[in-house]
């Protein structure tokens, strides 16, 4: 090594040593608003810096405060990517810096499942799936799944949210073999006893995100329905077997922050089928809404409601499509009664109350499984709620009478990024009592 390497190598050091001891970071903390001069990522040894931008909404020169920086992380999080997200503000030689910093969730999942079909536990399906999350570093999905015990099926999907990434272009695939109990109660007394359907399926969706709240999907499939007999009603067409294909549109709003467990924002969804195309005479339409609305009150307090319809229109609705209360859509409080009608309308209003603050966990004494397994994001609130539901036939008035309504009281575990359970206590209208157990957000 000459002496003028030596001294290139001097001038570096003493350059880099004298920019460090210059060097004037502050943190922001409490209570503080600035402009933002630069946003940075770390922590993501796999995830592409443009996936987590594309949730942020502050950008650079613009105001941020604690309850705008909060409200990105939780956006950050509900990619289901990370165990734990943290906003870091500061201040470095005069330039105020936004720091995400993420630690990654496992991504990859050979694992053997339980599932309730319908919100069912006499409904368990159980199998093993083979899962690979973000596996491009992109927020892909790819999963293969096989189930037995209720409704069992063989299952293959594909999604991409950004299939064309500066376009905010995605895309998803899913192939379904299934055995499908019917839900119906009119088509299983038509027929005289409880049947299974064979159901052979495709669906391809192709969607844009408009902005970082407002998207659009557009999707094509086909399904078989093979069913074990022919009774006009419970087949749409006139065989046994309906080859239904089907185009549907959909546009959503999002800007809540959690979804997991939203505490603030607006959703909204909207979605109109086309079945059957008039093919082998199956021609009827589909149409369902959704709008639901949470907020804090007093920081602390999360207020949230609900309403949801769906609505078929034809002559000829099959029994199989008709719209369900007691299945995926429960009334606690008459959270085992199923209910069937052309259409259906659903309400709820809750306040969850935290009895313990998120916090996050890592079991680090389990030493042969990865940190990324043992990390968890862990809440317990108390809820208090009240449902109602009715659903109508065709050139049926509506009618308040009508109303199936309930309400109650429960627990809400939250362990994130993988589940949500709850204990509930509901009564209906006439104060006949019910307990619940249920995986997953009541909404």
């Amino acid at each position: 090594m000459n002496k003028y390497t030596l001294f290139i190598i001097y001038l570096f050091v003493s350059s880099t040593l004298i920019y460090c001891q210059n060097t004037d970071t502050t943190f922001y903390k409490g209570s503080y608003s600035f402009i933002v001069d630069s946003i940075y990522i770390s922590g993501n040894n796999k995830t592409k810096n443009e996936i987590i931008l594309k949730e942020i909404t502050c950008n650079i020169g613009d105001t941020v405060n604690s309850k705008i920086l909060e409200y990105n992380k939780e956006r950050i999080y509900s990619l289901g990517l990370f165990t734990s997200v943290r906003a870091i503000p500061y201040k470095i030689n005069n330039k105020s810096i936004i720091e995400f910093k993420v630690e990654e969730s496992w991504y990859i999942y050979p694992v053997p499942f339980l599932q309730l079909k319908d919100r069912d536990w006499n409904k368990l399906s159980y199998g093993l799936a083979f899962l690979m999350y973000n596996f491009r570093g992109r927020n892909e999905t790819l999963a293969f799944r096989g189930a037995l015990g209720y409704d069992p099926s063989l299952q293959f999907s594909y999604r991409n949210p950004y299939l064309i990434l500066d376009k905010n272009i995605s895309f998803d695939i899913s192939l379904n073999l299934q055995k499908v109990r019917s839900q119906s109660n009119i088509a299983k007394r038509l027929a005289g006893y409880d049947f299974d359907k064979n159901v052979y399926s495709v669906n391809i969706t192709v969607g844009k995100r408009l902005n970082i709240y407002n998207k659009v999907n557009l999707s094509a499939s086909f399904s078989s329905i093979e069913i074990p007999f022919y009774i006009r009603g419970i087949s749409a067409s006139d065989n046994r077997v309906d080859n239904l294909f089907s185009l549907a549109f959909n546009y959503s709003f999002d800007n809540r922050d959690l979804r997991q467990f939203p505490s603030e924002g607006f959703y909204t969804s909207s979605l109109f089928q086309l079945k059957g195309l008039g093919i082998d005479g199956i021609a009827y339409q589909v149409f369902n809404f959704d709008i639901r609305k949470y907020f804090k009150l007093f920081n602390k307090f999360i207020f949230k409601g609900r309403f949801a319809s769906r609505f078929t229109f034809g002559n000829l609705i099959p029994y199989y499509d008709k719209s369900f209360l007691g299945f995926n859509e429960r009334i606690r409080g008459h959270f085992y009664d199923e209910m069937e009608g052309n259409n259906y309308y659903w309400g709820s209003v809750e306040a969850d109350i935290p009895i313990i603050k998120d916090f996050n966990i890592k079991l680090d004494f389990l030493p042969l499984l990865p940190r990324s397994l043992v990390s968890y994001r862990v809440a317990l609130y108390l809820q208090l709620f009240a449902d109602t539901g009715m659903t109508q036939n065709k050139n049926e008035a509506l009618s308040i009478n009508k109303l199936n309504s309930g309400y109650g009281i429960g627990l809400t575990l939250l362990i994130l990024p993988y589940d949500v359970f709850r204990l509930e206590r509901a009564w209906d209208e006439f104060g006949n009592p019910e307990w619940i157990f249920d995986v997953g957000v009541s909404f």
